[in-house]
């Protein structure tokens, strides 16, 4: 059985130890989700914390040894230059903080490895995302861009529902958090709501609506129609404390808030004889069925062939790393790349431009 070598460069939260978040569906770390499939062998891992590093070399030579199975000693570097000289894997894994994606992508496209494997966003913005695409076509790498939701069941499921709710009237996007949405001096570290949740928003929504009517379905050219701010510091507290209601095409709008005081991510979409709700723990399919409380109506009810009980594991990071080494064996394409990942960021970008107007 032919196995492809993997490196990881970033052995942080998405790296690594999100695998032992207990709460959270597993694996839910791309070492994890690596360990778990047959047909990629971890070889070397890459990050400047060496405590981080040295906690994630035992963890992964314990789980081979403890899993019985055959392995070459694991290499660390704390220095991507260091990991070039020493090792040539067939995929590199990129787990960096964003404002590090430019940097570390181009290097490893460098070293032409057979994929890359880039933790979401694509880049800081655009003009990043650019530069990495231009590398990759340049030395034929291709690249996979973790926007996790398109490799997970529950929204497999609803792509797959939407062919059966007719024509699409309204579809609506949210993002709840506490953190701040938008602010411009945070463009050089990415931290910031829009970039670090909303670029999950924008592209499920991208890929949930690929297919339907073109014309209506398009997120572009944003309209902020309501935004609600601190008038006691304005220019500070917009970015800290604003909820942002923005529209897109006819029926499309996103609404982002970040003053709340909880974490939630949801989209709904409906249409002339369904209705998909979807979001972080949950998935609600409706149909349209003669009404039991009107005579001659019809109304929406839960359709019992899609519900969420069905869908015990989303397998949102397995089915992303099985993505990757069924487009190496030649057998699908990917699912999520630097193509779609760029997609996202003008969307962002646009967000951002009209939330400056």
């Amino acid at each position: 059985m032919q196995k492809y070598s993997v490196c990881v460069i970033g052995t942080g939260r998405i790296g690594f130890s999100l695998g032992f978040d207990k709460k959270r569906e597993q694996p839910a770390s791309h070492t994890m989700a690596l360990l778990e499939n047959e047909r990629v062998q971890i070889v070397a891992g890459c990050d400047v914390n060496d405590e981080n590093l040295s906690k994630w070399k035992k963890f992964v030579e314990n789980f081979y040894k403890k899993n019985q199975k055959s392995f070459e000693q694991i290499q660390t570097f704390t220095t991507t230059d260091e990991l070039f000289k020493n090792c040539s894997p067939d995929i590199i894994v990129i787990a960096v903080n964003e404002n590090s994606h430019l940097d570390v992508a181009l290097q490893a496209i460098s070293q032409k490895p057979k994929l890359v494997i880039l933790e979401k966003p694509v880049a800081l913005n655009v003009q990043e995302g650019r530069k990495i695409e231009r590398l990759s076509k340049k030395c034929g790498v291709p690249i996979l861009v973790n926007h996790e939701r398109r490799f997970a069941l529950d929204y497999a499921k609803a792509k797959e529902y939407i062919t059966q709710i007719g024509e699409v009237q309204k579809i609506r996007g949210s993002l709840f958090s506490g953190m701040k949405v938008y602010d411009p001096a945070c463009e050089q570290n990415g931290f910031y709501s829009l970039l670090h949740d909303g670029t999950h928003l924008v592209d499920i929504l991208l890929f949930l609506l690929s297919g339907i009517d073109e014309k209506s379905a398009k997120l572009s050219s944003p309209l902020i129609s309501s935004v609600s701010v601190d008038k006691k510091n304005k220019k500070i507290i917009r970015s800290l404390t604003a909820n942002y209601s923005i529209k897109f095409a006819k029926d499309i709008s996103v609404f982002i808030s970040g003053k709340s005081r909880f974490f939630g991510f949801e989209i709904d979409i409906v249409g002339t004889q369904g209705r998909i709700y979807i979001g972080n723990g949950f998935a609600q399919f409706y149909k349209r069925v003669e009404s039991k409380l009107y005579s001659g109506f019809y109304s929406l009810e839960l359709d019992k062939e899609f519900l969420p009980a069905k869908i015990k594991q989303t397998k949102y990071f397995s089915n992303m790393v099985q993505n990757a080494v069924d487009f190496l064996d030649g057998k699908e394409e990917l699912k999520s790349t630097v193509k779609t990942g760029i997609e996202v960021l003008k969307v962002l970008e646009e967000i951002k431009k009209a939330v400056a107007k």
